[in-house]
C-alpha cells in the first residue's frame, strides 16, 4: 500500500486528498493518515517529504535540501505581483465569494488586478451573485493555497481590523 500511496502522490504532480487516496488503494482514511506517517521516514532518505497542504498530500523535496538545490529549482521568477493585486487578492481571500462592485467599494477599481489574479490562476469565478444583474462573485482557488503554504482558508492570518475602517471606502 505504502508504494501505491508514494507512486500516487509522485503521478499526481498536485495535493492528493485524503479520501481519492483511500479509494485509491481502497482502504479507510485513517489508515491513508497513518500510512503518510509510515512513509514520510522512507521519503526522508532521498531528500523528499510529504507537505499537507490544499486539503491533501503532495510530495516535495525536503525544506532542508531546498538551498542546496535552489540553482535546479528556480523556475524564471513571474514579476511580483502589484500592490492593488495584493490588495484585491486580501479581499478575496477573506471575504469570498465577493462581487467586484464590493471589492471596489473598499479599494477602488479593481478590473486590472482582477485580470491579472485570474491570469496567475489565484483567483477564479466561482459563481454568480443572486441580485439584479447577477453580477460574478470571486474566491480564492486551488493554487493561491500552494502558493501561500495553506492547508485551507482558516489559516489566513487574523485580520487586525483596529484602524482599518477609516482606509476602506463605503
Amino acid at each position: 500500500m505504502l508504494d501505491v500511496i508514494g507512486a500516487a502522490l509522485l503521478a499526481a504532480g498536485r495535493p492528493v486528498g485524503v479520501q481519492e487516496l483511500a479509494r485509491l488503494v481502497g482502504v479507510p482514511e485513517e489508515a491513508v493518515h497513518r500510512s503518510m506517517q509510515d512513509l514520510s521516514p522512507t521519503l526522508r532518505q532521498v531528500g523528499l517529504a510529504i507537505e499537507a497542504v490544499a486539503g491533501g498530500y503532495r510530495l516535495i523535496v525536503a525544506p532542508e535540501l531546498v538551498p542546496a538545490l535552489e540553482p535546479l529549482m528556480a523556475p524564471p521568477a513571474l514579476p511580483s505581483l502589484s500592490q492593488a493585486a495584493l490588495e484585491v487578492l486580501a479581499i478575496v481571500a477573506y471575504k469570498q465569494p465577493i462581487t467586484r462592485a464590493d471589492i471596489e467599494l473598499m479599494r477602488g477599481s479593481s478590473a486590472s488586478s482582477l485580470i491579472t489574479l485570474q491570469e496567475r490562476e489565484l483567483i477564479k469565478v466561482v459563481g454568480r451573485k443572486e441580485v439584479i444583474g447577477k453580477p460574478l462573485l470571486y474566491g480564492t482557488t486551488g493554487k493561491f493555497l500552494l502558493e501561500f503554504g495553506l492547508k485551507d482558508l482558516t489559516e489566513l492570518p487574523a485580520l487586525e481590523l483596529e484602524g482599518l475602517t477609516e482606509f476602506l471606502r463605503g
